[in-house]
């Protein structure tokens, strides 16, 4: 088994995890204060995490460009929680959780058109697979 099989199962987990706790969390609590606390939280935990295993000594070596990316990401992150915890606040986890994983196709056909990487039929058919999955979980 490939070393990052596990790490994306486990991620899969508590994605599924956050889904089902945050549905709980946010009952009566608006879902921008609701996201604001869990970013505090993995906010704590990533510079908790960073810090123990000693990952900070990299940071003089890092280039403006990656910078920019890295923010560039965790402004897309908030985005994407923002969004997600508004619409877990406004719907059905069974319906939210499906469309917010359309970003796995989505993913592929960014991947093709900014970072120019390929896709093979298989990829194709998946991405298919999943748009599929999706309506019929949540338009059916």
């Amino acid at each position: 088994m490939a070393a990052w099989i596990p790490y994306a199962l486990l991620s899969a987990l508590f994605a599924a995890l956050t889904a089902i706790f945050a549905k709980i969390g946010i009952k009566g609590v608006d879902s921008d204060l609701a996201t604001a606390i869990r970013t505090v939280v993995i906010l704590l935990l990533a510079w908790g995490i960073a810090i123990t295993r000693g990952a900070t000594a990299g940071l003089p070596a890092l280039t403006g460009r990656t910078w920019l990316f890295l923010v560039l990401s965790g402004l897309a992150t908030g985005a994407s929680w923002l969004c997600y915890f508004r619409a877990l606040k406004l719907g059905p986890v069974a319906k939210v959780a499906p469309v917010d994983k359309l970003s796995v196709a989505l993913a592929l056909l960014l991947a093709v058109a900014f970072l120019g990487e390929t896709i093979s039929l298989k990829g194709a058919l998946g991405a298919g697979l999943i748009l599929a999955g999706t309506v019929v979980l949540v338009w059916s």
